[in-house]
C-alpha cells in the first residue's frame, strides 16, 4: 500500500513540475523547479526558512568543482543551510547510489569551503546567482561572530538507501548532512512536519522529572530538570526547528542572546534555576525511566519535541557555551513539558499552548485567532469571487488562496471526481493562480509603505529578508482589518503586478540580471510611492492584465534600479544592503530619470466605476450554493453506491449512509436541502473521494445517457430558456456569447426557430453537465 501511495506521490510531483514548466517563463527548469517544491515543503514543516532556489556549478578540467541549488542563510546568521539536487526526469522512482550522494554533497562541501575564504568571491562571476552568497560568507563579520550551524541538504526525487555520514566539521564550522529523498518528502505531505525524535539516556544525560497524575484525555504535564550541556547539544543540532511554527512565524525568533542570561552563567551560574523561568515544550510521546534506589524518575526519550516558550533561554545558554568556550555543567533549565494526547487536534492544541505560553510577548492571543479568522475569510473568498475572463478567453477562473499546504490537491481530487471535472476544475482554478499565506504577504507588502509611529515596519527592505520575516511582519503590522471581496480584488491586482514584473525581469540567460528577488519588489514599491499609490488596481483585476506601456515601464525602471543598488552597495553587498532600511530611503529619493506622465491611463481618476461591496452574508450564501452544486453534480445512481460501499466496508458510520439515501431522493426529487444535510453531505463526498474514487468513475456515463434521453425529450419553451440564464447568471458556466444568444431569445430579439430550439438543447446539456436540474 505505503508503496502504491508513494508511486502516486511521485508521478504527482512529476505532474506539478510539468505544469510548472508550461506556465513560467522561459529558462526554468526542471530541477529547479522540483528544488521550489522540495524546499517550499521543508519551509512549511520549519526545516528551512527565507531559502532562495539558485543555481550554480563551477566545471573544471577535473569535472564538477562545486554545485549549489539554492541556500538560506538566517537573519542572524546563525544558520546557513546549502540545497543541492539530484533530479531525474523518469516515470518511476529511481534509486540513488551512496557514491552518487556522496559526491553530491561533497561539491556543496568545496563550495562552503571555498566561500569562507575571502579570496574565492574573486573567481565566481559577478553575474553567478550565488556570488551575493560568497560575498557575505567572506565579508560579513556577523557571519563570523554568529555562524554556528551549516545544514547540507541532498534534495532528490529518488530513493537513498545508503547510510550517509550526518555531520563534520569544515573549515572550522559544524556542519550537518541532511537526506531529504521521495520518502522524506511524502513524509512531511502527509504529516506536515517529520518530528524531532531526542534520547536524552543515549546521549548520557539525566533529565529527572515528576508527573501531574491527574489523568484527562487531551494531555499530560510533567515538571522536568534539563542539564544545560543537553539543551545546547540538542539546540546545536536544530535551530529554530525546535521551535514550535506558530511561535517562529509570530515572534519572529532571532536566536540573539540575551545578556541577562549570559551574565548568569559566566558568573552566577549556580543561581541560574532561581533566575530563569524556564522553557515551556509540547511533545506527542515520552519514555520515562525509574532512577536506581527508589531517586525518582528521569526522561529517557521524547517524541515530536518542539519548544513553545523559552527560545531566547535556549538560544542564550548555546551561543554563552559555544563563543565564551564556558563550562556550563552548572547550568539546569526548568521544564514543563505537555504530552499531548489527543492525535487529531494535535497541531490545534500546540499551536494554543503556544499562544498561551507567550501572552506576555507583544504578539497577543487574541491578534494570532484574529489572524487565523482573516485567513478563513479569504479562502472563503477565494472560492465564492470569479475573476473575469482574460481577453480573448470565455471561462471565468478563480485565484486559489491555499489557506494550509495540500488544499489546491485535497480539492482538485474532492472536485475533479471524472475526467471532465477534473478538466472543468482545472480550467476554472488554473494551478498558476494559486497562492499560498506567504505570497499572501509578499503581495500585500511590497505596495505601500507601513508605519508605526514614526517607525517604517513594512517596506520592500522586509520582503527582501524572505519569505518567514515578511510574514511575521505582515501577521504584526499590516493584516488588522477584514478582508471583503474589494480588498481581495486588490490584492489579486497587486499579485498581477508582481508575477509581471517577475516574468518582464525574465530567467537568464534571457534576464534583466541576477537580482530579481530583489529588484521586482524595489521597483514595484518605489512606482507604487511615486504614483501616490493610485494605480488603478480595478483595471488590472477587471482585464486580469497590465497594459502594454505599464510593462514597458517596468523593464526600463527595475533595469535602472538594478544596476542602482548593484552600483552603491557598500562592499558590492548588494543582498545585505537591500535588507536594510537605508537602501529603501536612498532608492525613494532618486528619480531615475523616468517620465511617469505616460501612465495616466493606468492611474484612478474620478469617473472610476463605482465599486459594489459584498457582505459577509452574501459571500456565506455564495459558499452555500457553491456546496449545493456540488452535492447536485453527484449523480443519484453514485449516490446510492456511495451508500452501499459504506454500509457494506462500515467506512460510513449508519447515520452517514442513510445521510447520503436521504440526499440521493432529496436531489432526485428537487428537494429543499437543509444546512446540516449539505455539511454532512460534503463530509460524506470527501471520504469516499479519498478512501474509494473509483466509486465515481462511471459518473459521467450515467449524466451522458441521462443527458442524451432528455434531449429528446425536451420541449423547449420560454420558461426553460429563462430558468437557464437565470442560473447561468448566478454560476456564470456558459461561454459568454451563448448567455448572450439565450437572453436575446427571452428578449424577443431571435425567434425560436428549430434551429434556434437545437442550439439551445446544445446549451441546455452544457448547463447539466455544471449541475443545473
Amino acid at each position: 500500500m505505503e508503496n502504491k501511495e508513494l508511486q502516486k506521490f511521485y508521478i504527482d510531483i512529476q505532474e506539478e513540475i510539468n505544469s510548472t514548466l508550461i506556465t513560467e517563463e522561459e529558462g526554468t527548469n526542471p530541477e529547479q523547479v522540483f528544488t521550489e517544491l522540495a524546499l517550499s515543503f521543508l519551509s512549511d514543516a520549519g526545516e528551512t526558512e527565507n531559502y532562495r532556489v539558485c543555481f550554480d556549478e563551477k566545471i573544471s578540467k577535473r569535472g564538477v568543482e562545486h554545485k549549489i541549488n539554492g541556500y538560506s542563510l538566517y537573519e542572524n546568521y546563525e544558520t546557513l543551510d546549502l540545497f543541492v539536487t539530484v533530479y531525474n526526469g523518469d516515470s518511476s522512482i529511481q534509486s540513488v547510489t551512496k557514491g552518487d550522494a556522496d559526491k553530491t554533497i561533497d561539491r556543496a562541501v568545496k563550495f562552503f569551503r571555498n566561500a569562507i575564504y575571502k579570496d574565492y568571491v574573486n573567481e565566481i562571476e559577478e553575474s553567478s546567482e550565488i556570488f551575493d552568497l560568497a560575498q557575505t560568507l567572506a565579508n560579513v563579520p556577523e557571519v563570523k561572530e554568529y555562524l554556528t550551524r551549516v545544514n547540507i541538504f541532498l534534495i532528490t526525487n529518488g530513493e537513498v538507501k545508503a547510510d550517509l555520514k550526518t555531520s563534520d566539521t569544515v573549515a572550522g564550522y559544524t556542519v550537518f548532512y541532511r537526506m531529504i529523498d521521495i520518502n522524506y518528502l511524502f513524509n512531511l505531505s502527509d504529516k506536515s512536519r517529520v518530528p524531532i525524535e531526542i534520547n536524552f539516556e543515549q546521549s548520557g544525560y539525566k533529565v529527572p522529572c515528576i508527573v501531574n497524575e491527574t489523568e484527562n484525555s487531551d494531555y499530560q504535564s510533567w515538571l522536568a530538570i534539563i542539564p544545560g550541556l543537553a539543551l545546547a547539544d540538542i539546540y546545536e543540532q536544530y535551530g529554530a526547528r525546535l521551535l514550535e511554527q506558530n511561535v517562529r512565524s509570530f515572534l519572529q525568533f532571532t536566536g540573539k542572546i540575551n545578556k541577562g542570561i549570559r551574565n548568569t552563567i559566566l558568573n552566577e551560574q549556580h543561581m541560574f534555576m532561581a533566575f530563569n523561568n524556564g522553557i515551556a515544550a509540547t511533545a506527542e510521546e515520552v519514555s520515562i525511566t525509574d532512577l536506581p534506589n527508589n531517586q525518582g524518575k528521569t526522561i529517557a526519550q521524547v517524541k515530536d519535541f518542539q519548544i513553545v516558550n523559552g527560545g531566547q533561554t535556549t538560544a542564550s545558554v548555546y551561543h554563552t557555551w559555544k563563543k565564551d568556550k564556558v563550562d556550563i555543567s552548572n547550568v539546569f533549565v526548568p521544564v514543563k513539558l505537555t504530552i499531548v494526547k489527543n492525535r487529531d487536534n494535535f497541531s490545534e492544541i500546540v499551536g494554543r499552548i503556544a499562544e498561551y505560553a507567550n501572552t506576555q510577548n507583544r504578539v497577543s492571543a487574541s491578534d494570532l485567532s484574529s489572524n487565523r479568522e482573516n485567513h478563513v475569510l479569504i479562502e472563503k473568498l477565494s472560492r465564492t469571487i470569479w475573476a473575469p475572463p482574460i481577453s480573448g478567453e470565455t471561462t471565468q477562473t478563480r485565484w486559489f488562496f491555499e489557506r494550509s499546504r495540500g488544499q489546491y490537491k485535497n480539492d482538485r481530487n474532492r472536485f475533479g471526481l471524472t475526467p471532465s471535472k477534473r478538466k472543468q476544475f482545472d480550467k476554472q482554478n488554473p494551478r498558476s493562480q494559486m497562492f499560498t499565506k506567504e505570497l499572501l504577504a509578499k503581495y500585500i507588502n511590497y505596495y505601500e509603505e507601513v508605519y508605526s509611529g514614526k517607525k517604517l515596519v513594512i517596506g520592500p527592505h522586509i520582503v527582501v529578508r524572505g519569505s518567514q520575516k515578511n510574514y511575521a511582519q505582515f501577521l504584526n503590522y499590516n493584516f488588522s482589518f477584514k478582508p471583503d471581496n474589494i480588498w481581495f480584488e486588490d490584492l489579486i491586482a497587486k499579485a498581477l503586478l508582481f508575477r509581471n514584473a517577475e516574468k518582464i525581469y525574465g530567467v537568464k540567460p534571457n534576464a534583466i540580471g541576477d537580482m530579481r528577488y530583489i529588484t521586482v519588489p524595489y521597483s514595484l514599491a518605489w512606482l507604487g510611492f511615486k504614483l501616490d499609490y493610485k494605480l488603478d488596481l480595478y483595471k488590472i483585476w477587471k482585464q486580469q492584465s497590465l497594459s502594454d506601456i505599464l510593462k514597458s515601464k517596468l523593464h526600463e525602471l527595475m533595469s535602472k534600479v538594478e544596476d542602482y543598488i548593484k552600483t552603491q552597495a557598500p562592499g558590492s553587498l548588494y543582498g545585505e544592503w537591500a535588507k536594510k532600511e537605508e537602501c529603501w530611503n536612498a532608492i525613494r529619493n532618486k528619480d531615475f530619470s523616468i517620465d511617469l506622465e505616460s501612465l495616466k491611463a493606468d492611474l484612478e481618476n474620478k469617473s472610476s466605476e463605482k465599486r459594489k461591496r459584498i457582505t459577509e452574508d452574501e459571500t456565506q450564501k455564495a459558499e452555500r450554493e457553491a456546496s449545493l452544486n456540488r452535492l447536485k453534480s453527484i449523480h443519484v445512481k453514485t449516490w446510492k453506491k456511495i451508500e452501499n460501499w459504506g454500509r457494506e466496508t462500515q467506512n460510513l458510520t449508519q447515520y452517514q449512509y442513510d445521510m447520503a439515501s436521504t440526499l440521493s431522493s432529496k436531489i432526485r426529487n428537487n428537494r429543499q436541502i437543509t444546512d446540516i444535510q449539505l455539511n454532512q453531505g460534503e463530509s460524506i463526498l470527501n471520504i469516499a473521494a479519498e478512501l474509494n474514487p473509483e466509486l465515481f468513475f462511471d459518473m459521467d456515463d450515467y449524466f451522458n445517457a441521462e443527458d442524451n434521453k432528455k434531449e429528446e425529450e425536451a420541449e423547449v419553451s420560454i420558461d426553460l430558456i429563462e430558468r437557464i440564464v437565470q442560473w447561468d447568471k448566478r454560476n456564470k458556466r456558459l461561454d459568454a456569447y451563448k448567455y448572450r444568444f439565450m437572453v436575446d431569445l427571452l428578449d424577443g430579439k431571435k425567434e425560436l426557430t428549430d434551429r434556434n430550439k437545437y442550439l439551445v438543447r446544445l446549451n441546455l446539456k452544457a448547463a447539466r453537465k455544471y449541475g443545473f436540474r
